[in-house]
C-alpha cells in the first residue's frame, strides 16, 4: 500500500550514479547529502513500519473489546432484572415487616 506511493528506496538512492560534467557539483558534497537522505529514508521507513504495527494492534484491541462489550451489557441487564424481581418478591413475602 505505502510502497506503491513511494518512488525511491534507500537502496535506490545509495546506488544512484551521477554523470560528471565540466562545471558540475563536487561528488563529495553530493555523496554526503545523499548519505543524509538515505538515513532519513531508513528512519522514515522504520517509523512507518512501527506505526503500522501499532495501528494493527490497536484495531485488533478495539475489535476484541467491542465483541466483549455487548455480552457484558446483556449480563448487566439480566442481573438488574433479577435484583428487581428479588426486591419485589421480598416486598410481597415480607410486606411492611421488611422495612420496620
Amino acid at each position: 500500500m505505502l510502497s506503491d506511493k513511494i518512488k525511491l528506496t534507500a537502496k535506490d538512492i545509495l546506488e544512484k550514479e551521477f554523470k560528471q560534467a565540466m562545471r558540475g557539483y563536487k561528488p563529495e558534497d553530493v555523496d554526503k547529502f545523499l548519505d543524509l537522505v538515505i538515513k532519513d529514508y531508513e528512519t522514515f521507513h522504520q517509523t512507518i513500519e512501527e506505526l503500522q504495527q501499532e495501528n494493527m494492534r490497536l484495531k485488533k484491541q478495539v475489535d476484541d473489546s467491542s465483541r466483549r462489550q455487548p455480552v457484558q451489557q446483556a449480563a448487566g441487564t439480566t442481573n438488574f432484572d433479577i435484583l428487581k424481581r428479588l426486591s419485589n418478591l421480598e416486598k410481597h413475602v415480607f410486606g411492611s415487616k421488611l422495612y420496620d
